[in-house]
């Protein structure tokens, strides 16, 4: 058994375990059931498992998230519409994704699969600097495709970008939390607004003396 600080507490019953754990006011919680005999640890289980899930959060905004675009073509697609898609497509696989590439054939044009060869061929050559092929070419029903992928050099750069951007949320986060508690701080250090003095009375004037009455001659 292990206490709260790590240490070793040697081998316990149940019963002497739980006492141990209650008068720490702790859990026990079994962390090893495959060792004879099974390794108990007394902790806040509580604690514990918010610490797990923060950590769980914490790996998972690190990770970059791998998307699958799929781009649809014909046998005969147009050269400008076939341009505009495949801009596209090198756009998302630069940015770290995958690409779904997918022939579509109507009609007769099943017969002729070397024409949906063909287009996915001119991908390949067309991407040959940003992407490998991560699955060649099968069928599916009337549809052809293949599963581009970015080459190493792509992928580690948008790795890069990728936590480029999360070290930028984390300062721009770091330095609202300052600001707020710089902002708190200023309203609990500026003194409240002095009273303004009571306006002073008004002097009363003072009785004007009477002119004298000329004397009479």
């Amino acid at each position: 058994m292990v206490g709260a600080q790590g240490e070793q507490l040697g081998v316990l019953s149940i019963e002497q375990a739980l006492e141990r754990a209650g008068a720490d006011g702790l859990d026990l919680v079994e962390v090893n059931p495959m060792a004879k005999p099974p390794v108990c640890k007394i902790m806040d289980y509580g604690r514990f498992k918010y610490e797990e899930k923060k950590k769980t959060n914490e790996a998972k905004k690190k990770q970059v998230v791998v998307k699958v675009k799929e781009v649809k073509l014909r046998p005969k697609t147009e050269e400008h519409d076939y341009d505009f898609k495949i801009r596209n497509v090198r756009t998302f696989i630069e940015e770290g994704n995958k690409a779904k590439i997918t022939i579509m054939f109507r009609g007769r044009e099943i017969t002729h699969r070397e024409l949906g060869t063909a287009v996915l061929d001119d991908v390949v050559q067309d991407l040959k600097d940003v992407a490998i092929v991560e699955s060649t070419p099968r069928m599916e029903g009337r549809q052809m495709f293949m599963i581009l992928s970015p080459n190493a050099k792509v992928a580690q750069k948008a790795r890069d970008a990728h936590r480029q951007a999360l070290q930028e949320q984390e300062k721009a986060k770091a330095a609202r939390a300052k600001q707020e508690e710089q902002d708190e701080k200023a309203k609990g250090a500026s003194p409240s607004s002095p009273r303004a003095p009571a306006a002073a009375p008004a002097p009363v004037p003072a009785p004007e003396a009477s002119a004298p009455h000329p004397s009479s001659t």
